[in-house]
């Protein structure tokens, strides 16, 4: 195979056998094949034992109608399996360019393609078809900067934002109540009862920190968490390949109520891919030779394989 390879001056690549516990793997055996096609060829008409098994030109048609349906999708799944700024919110831009474009149907795809496509299509549209998972995935997008409204629909912005408001409400209230609570308490206590300050000279800017500090604590929740939502919608968007954690950690200051919400939905993994690793970097830790480590050195073991 390596002297047929030097010959016809092809990549000295291995062939790939399919692995059903790994997704991609027929894939990536397919695509083998096809850049080795020659070489395979050459090594088997050698061999006329073997020659009966030299792909034929409908093998073949079958293999590229495969590869151009499922390289694609390769590629999709390979960059939502990552670790590193991707979370539920690319789900729906993901999906929007599927449909769109990754799997939609060309002139040129022959039979096989088109069914491929139309039945990976199909079972995604399916499996994402509930509409709890819909809102899901809507409220996770909406609170990306990366893509905010591009990927919803106009009617849903309306549901988004009252959803946003409902779980913000809640702690905002109490916290809204407590300070008003502490506010009376202060007022209404006798004026022996009230710690003593030292009177001072006061400066120029105090008499304007009281005046801001007065009308804010005015406003009530829902005009706040309301001019947090318009706020953030009129910020540009910024460049998908930044990470939406590091935005929020930077404008915290200005929309605290929202950041809060971006922490709880884009914790959330896109895949299952990072936590099989986790298991998997366990099984490569805790052998049949390491039986007897306790379980807080595993942790500890697992913690430093993966973020050193």
């Amino acid at each position: 195979m390596a002297e047929a390879q030097r010959e016809l001056k092809l990549p000295e690549h291995s062939l790939i056998t399919e692995c059903p516990t790994r997704w991609g793997s027929k894939e990536m055996m397919i695509a083998r094949v096809l850049e080795q096609l020659k070489a395979i060829t050459q090594v088997l008409s050698g061999d006329r034992y073997a020659r009966s098994l030299i792909p034929t030109w409908q093998d073949i048609e079958v293999l590229e109608s495969i590869h151009k349906a499922l390289h694609p999708l390769q590629e999709f799944t390979d960059a939502l399996s990552g670790e590193e700024y991707v979370s539920i919110s690319y789900l729906k831009p993901v999906l929007h360019l599927l449909s769109t474009s990754v799997l939609a149907e060309n002139q040129e795809d022959t039979d096989l393609t088109r069914s491929i496509k139309t039945k990976a299509l199909a079972y995604l549209t399916d499996k994402y078809s509930d509409p709890s998972i819909q809102e899901l995935l809507d409220v996770a997008s909406f609170l990306d900067p990366r893509f905010k409204t591009k990927y919803i629909a106009a009617d849903n912005i309306p549901t988004i934002k009252t959803r946003l408001k409902t779980e913000i409400m809640q702690p905002a209230r109490r916290a809204y109540n407590q300070e008003k609570r502490s506010r009376t308490e202060t007022t209404t206590m006798p004026k022996n009862a009230q710690p003593s300050v030292e009177k001072g000279k006061k400066s120029l800017g105090s008499f304007f920190k009281t005046a801001v500090g007065s009308s804010v604590s005015c406003m009530q929740p829902e005009d706040v968490v309301e001019a947090e939502l318009n706020s953030y919608l009129m910020t540009p968007t910024i460049d998908g390949e930044e990470d939406p954690l590091a935005w929020w950690k930077m404008h915290r200051i200005n929309f605290p109520q929202l950041c809060n919400m971006a922490r709880k939905y884009l914790c959330v993994p896109a895949t299952s891919a990072p936590s099989e690793r986790l298991f998997s970097a366990g099984g490569n830790i805790v052998t049949c030779t390491r039986s007897s480590l306790k379980p807080a050195k595993v942790d500890m073991l697992i913690f430093l394989a993966k973020n050193l």
